[in-house]
Parts: structure tokens; C-alpha cells; sequence
């Protein structure tokens, strides 16, 4: 079984109040390490609806890959992707608002990538229509069918960029993920935000791309305060460097136990881990509290 931290770290006592909303990432944090809803994650999401606690995914991923979890959001459920870069209505795989990077901003930036890198530097690109890749960009996920390839990414990328995918090859980096996402924001400056959603030292390296203050903080402040949600009546929970932002944001912070060493540290709170339900213990927490206040009207 996987270890947990503390419950509440030391000084720190568990909040009786109710979120309005409950922001969750989703690989290596709701799903299971398999990638799939647990039959306990699904009862809870179904109890948050009821109780009137708002759910929302908060994830790396792009909106196509979230058609699965359409069934478990009662209809009305709305995804955060692609790191902040935009806002999708899951049911309807609709996108409700972009935050990306033109043309000219993906090719400077892959310009100073290449600066460093050289031959060794390979680039994708996720937009709202789909994928674009190099032809030396080596993906774990099958792409849609018809994902132009070509020798730069910005010949074939959509007008509009939410997430600039890097990976190299050649020595592998000794700083690990942490050090490589540090050397890619030195590289690009000020002209992108990088992230990574990998953790683990034996995980394959990503770099993510993003508009200048793009993170999944700033779209989620924008999305609870349309909906006059305040931070503090936000709960949010991650696992990897890529949710600090959002952890740092909200009123209060959970990390799974299996989360980076750094979120662990970052957060008011250590849940279970993703293969013990940890996220699922958190949303029936949620909707107990909702349950003994007035409920909530969906918003």
C-alpha cells in the first residue's frame, strides 16, 4: 500500500466549511493508475452533484482525450485543459474559451529552442481542432488520424496553440524533470510559461508551453470568480509540479499521496494515494459538509 503524509500538517486544523467547488486534476490524482473512473470516484462524483459541490476537472490533458469522463459529470460538467489554455464543455466536447499561443509566438519560441538544442529539440502541438507534431516527436498516445507531420511544427499548427509539447533526445537530462522543465523556461524567456504534468524519475521527459501566465490557476480564478467563488470556498487537489499554481490559489490544498515531493510539501493536506481512491475520500468529505448546510443550486 502506498504511504501517506500527515493528515493536516502541524499548526494547521481541517476546515468544517463546504467548498463550492472542488478542482481536480486528473492523471495520477482522480484517475486511477490505470486511467480509468473508479466505481467509488463515480459515486462520489454523483454525491458532490447532489449536495450541490461543484466539480471541476483541472488538467494537462487536451479536451479530445476527455470523452470518457463525459458520464460522470451528470451532463453539465466543465473541464479545464490543456494547462489553463482552455475551457471545455465536456458533455458537448465543446470549446468554451482558448487562452493560446498565435503562430508567430510558437515559432519564435520554437526558435529559441533550437537555439539550444539544436537537431535534438522535438515539437508538438495541441490546439482546439487536434495534433501537429514533428517528425521526430515520439508520443505515448495514439494521435487522431490525419495529425499533419512535418519538419517544423509551426508549418502545421492551427492558427491558434494551446500547448507546445517538447521532447529531445540524445543524454538523458541530469536534472530530471525538474531540471529540464528549469532549462526550457531559461531558454524560451518570457516569451511562453513552462510546465510538466511528468513525475517520476524514470518518466520520459515533457516539456508544456504555454501563453505568458497561462496556468491552471489563472483560468480557474477566472472561472469560480464568473461565478462569484471566491478562493477560499475552493478546494483544489493535484500531484504534480504543474498543479502548484492552482494548490497555491485555492483556500484549500490537497495532494495524493503519490504526488511530487514538492506538491506534498506545498499543501494543507495529503490524501490517500490515486490507487487507494485517495481523490474519492476527498469529494465524499466534500459532499458530508455540503450535506449539512443548505444544498447548493448547481451553477
Amino acid at each position: 500500500m502506498t504511504s501517506r503524509g500527515p493528515a493536516v500538517p502541524a499548526g494547521r486544523a481541517a476546515s468544517p466549511r463546504p467548498p463550492a467547488i472542488v478542482a481536480s486534476d486528473l492523471d495520477g490524482t482522480l484517475l486511477a493508475p490505470d486511467g480509468t473512473v473508479t466505481p467509488r470516484t463515480v459515486d462520489a462524483l454523483a454525491a458532490c452533484d447532489e449536495a450541490g459541490v461543484v466539480v471541476v476537472f483541472v488538467t494537462a490533458r487536451p479536451h479530445r482525450w476527455l470523452t470518457e469522463l463525459a458520464a460522470h459529470v451528470a451532463g453539465h460538467g466543465v473541464a479545464i485543459c490543456a494547462n489553463g489554455a482552455s475551457v471545455v464543455d465536456v458533455g458537448a466536447q465543446r470549446v468554451l474559451e482558448e487562452h493560446g499561443m498565435e503562430r508567430a509566438r510558437v515559432a519564435a519560441v520554437a526558435a529559441r529552442l533550437r537555439a539550444v538544442w539544436g537537431a535534438h529539440v522535438h515539437l508538438a502541438a495541441e490546439s482546439a481542432r487536434g495534433f501537429a507534431a514533428e517528425h521526430g516527436f515520439a508520443s505515448a498516445h495514439e494521435q487522431p488520424p490525419g495529425s499533419p507531420v512535418a519538419a517544423r511544427v509551426e508549418d502545421v499548427a492551427d492558427p491558434v496553440t494551446l500547448k507546445l509539447l517538447v521532447r529531445t533526445s540524445g543524454p538523458a537530462h541530469p536534472g530530471g524533470p525538474d531540471g529540464f522543465v528549469a532549462d526550457l523556461q531559461r531558454a524560451v524567456g518570457d516569451l511562453a510559461h513552462v510546465s510538466t504534468s511528468v513525475t517520476g524519475a524514470g518518466a520520459a521527459l515533457l516539456g508544456e508551453v504555454a501563453a505568458p501566465g497561462v496556468t491552471k490557476a489563472a483560468t480557474l480564478a477566472r472561472w469560480a470568480a464568473g461565478r462569484g467563488v471566491d478562493p477560499a470556498d475552493v478546494w483544489a487537489v493535484g500531484d504534480a509540479p504543474n498543479d502548484l499554481p492552482m494548490l497555491t490559489w485555492a483556500g484549500r490544498s490537497f495532494a495524493v499521496a503519490n504526488a511530487h515531493p514538492q506538491v506534498r510539501a506545498a499543501v494543507d493536506e495529503v490524501v490517500p494515494s490515486h490507487a487507494e481512491d485517495g481523490v474519492a475520500q476527498l469529494l465524499e468529505r466534500a459532499a458530508a459538509l455540503a450535506r449539512r448546510v443548505a444544498p447548493r443550486p448547481r451553477r
